[in-house]
Parts: structure tokens; sequence; C-alpha cells
């Protein structure tokens, strides 16, 4: 490999991390942050399954204000209204 194909490498992975939404690459946040694909496997492990509709502006900003008061977070607070209005686990 030449001179010109390492700085050519180089261009390509900081085109990606600015496309990724400029995280450090090996930096100590990212040794904490779990990848998208652990994150499948574990969330298919719990039994999840990703599920996406299309909801009323308002409704969306209720969801995410009580998401934020939950300590599960969105999925849980969501998991937890279904439930209540009828649904089973």
């Amino acid at each position: 490999m030449n001179k010109f194909q390492l700085e050519q490498n180089k261009a390509f992975k900081l085109a990606n991390d600015l496309k990724q939404g400029g995280r450090a690459r090996a930096g100590a946040a990212d040794e904490q942050k779990i990848d998208r694909r652990e994150q499948r496997k574990l969330d298919q492990a719990k039994g999840l399954v990703p599920f996406a509709c299309k909801l009323d502006e308002k409704l969306v900003k209720q969801l995410k204000d009580r998401a934020d008061a939950h300590e599960g977070g969105m999925t849980e607070a969501l998991a937890e209204l279904l439930v209540k209005a009828g649904l089973e686990r």
C-alpha cells in the first residue's frame, strides 16, 4: 500500500466518522456505548421486536414527555400504556 492509498483510507475514515455524527474513533465514550449490533442482539434476547408507526405530532410529544419521566425509557413507557389499554404481554 503506497502513501496515496494510506491517505485515501484516512480520508474515507474521516468522512465516515462525520456521517456518523462526528463521534470520535476509539474514544473513551465509544467504549461505554454498545454498538448497534450488540444492542440488536440484546433486544432479540429479551424478545423485543422493532415496531414503527405514524402518530400525530401532539401525541408523540406527550409520549416523549412521559418517556423522559419513566425510568425504562420510551420502550417501557409504551409497553406500560399498551398493557393499561387492555393488551397483554
